[in-house]
């Protein structure tokens, strides 16, 4: 009997055990089914673009100041009341506008009074000279050296000096100005005092506007004369087009060159503008890979080219570069070992988490 129930036990253990095993290999091809479904076995989409050997556009930034190539600060000449002020800051003047005018009375006063004094001058120069023998017909002939003592006896050249010195306050008692542009740095008010020591205005010619920039000396041989530029205000809008003015000859402590170009602002510049300046120089045909297309793999620039609907990642080295592009060594060139071909598919996008010869699929 206690045979018999040590037996009994025996099996039902057993198949407890057996339940047990096959419920967990039950749960586990779950999991793999689970998962299975989770990750599906993709190709990486990607988009590319065939190599060719194409103009290859060198980009050179900085920082630089925009300033004005026509500035004038205009002044008067005398401390008299402001009668009238015609124009207001950032308002566009014609060359020869009336901007503002002093009060004449005093100036005018001066000027006749020196009119007078000169005309007095020019009988007593007369009467000098006829004292020396010479009739008002001849004094065409009268030698230098006597027609210059009698001028200073008779006080003709004092008064002829004072006569053109108030003439020419009179007529700069009203500021116009020199050329087309527009109005700055106006503070002034009407009935107030002019001060002669002190700029009333300044005008400037914003069709004409000059970027100061500065390049590193070992970027020299990237620019010159007359190469094409842009300019970007930092404060946001459109980017002018120019060309490069000046290279100062001159190397600083800092190993900074200054370099000058001339832009067309159409306005829209302002004098003292902080702006960004990019030199666009062509180097002729180049290999020319988009940015986007070389990746790092364990600290190299690798290029992945689709082989076969696979990625095949090739060691590159590149160049010269601008905002967008890189220049790839060719490896048809003789010795080298790293780089492309010309005609090679590269790939441009979805590059990111390639290996190589991963299966891969262009998108449409």
């Amino acid at each position: 009997m206690k045979h018999n129930s040590t037996w009994l036990l025996s099996c039902l253990a057993l198949g407890i055990l057996i339940t047990s095993c096959s419920g967990k290999k039950n749960d586990v091809d779950k999991q793999e089914q689970s998962v299975s479904t989770v990750l599906p076995d993709a190709k990486n989409e990607i988009t590319t673009q065939i190599l060719k050997r194409r103009d290859f556009h060198h980009e050179l930034v900085s920082n630089g100041k925009v300033s004005a190539l026509g500035q004038a600060d205009l002044r008067f000449e005398t401390s008299e009341v402001i009668a009238r002020i015609y124009v207001k800051n950032g308002e566009h003047v014609h060359k020869g506008q009336k901007l503002a005018e002093l009060d004449k009375f005093r100036l005018e006063q001066k000027l006749s009074q020196a009119e007078d004094a000169l005309l007095k001058a020019e009988l007593e120069l007369k009467d000098v000279l006829i004292g020396q023998g010479y009739t008002s017909e001849d004094f065409s002939k009268v030698p230098v050296e006597t027609m210059r003592l009698a001028k200073v006896k008779s006080g003709y050249e004092q008064s002829r000096s004072q006569y053109e010195l108030v003439k020419r306050e009179t007529e700069h008692a009203t500021l116009v100005a020199p050329f087309d542009g527009i109005v700055a740095n106006l503070f002034s008010k009407p009935y107030n005092l002019a001060n002669t020591s002190e700029v009333f205005c300044t005008v400037i010619d914003t069709r004409g506007m000059e970027a100061d920039f500065t390049v590193l000396e070992n970027e020299l041989a990237f620019i010159k004369t007359g190469d094409k530029v842009m300019i970007t205000p930092y404060a946001g809008g459109d980017s002018f087009e120019g060309s490069v003015s000046e290279i100062n000859p001159l190397v600083d402590s800092n190993g900074m060159v200054k370099v000058k170009a001339v832009v067309n602002g159409q306005g829209k510049l302002f004098s003292g503008m902080n702006v960004r300046v990019s030199v666009r120089r062509s180097l002729g045909q180049q290999l020319v890979i988009p940015k986007t297309a070389v990746v790092l793999r364990s600290g190299k620039q690798v290029v992945f080219t689709l082989q076969e609907g696979k990625a095949m990642w090739n060691y590159v080295h590149t160049g010269l570069e601008n905002a967008t592009e890189y220049v790839v060594s060719d490896k048809s060139q003789k010795g080298i070992e790293e780089g492309l071909l010309e005609g090679d598919t590269i790939i441009v996008t979805g590059n990111l988490n390639l290996a190589h010869e991963a299966a891969v699929k262009v998108s449409d």
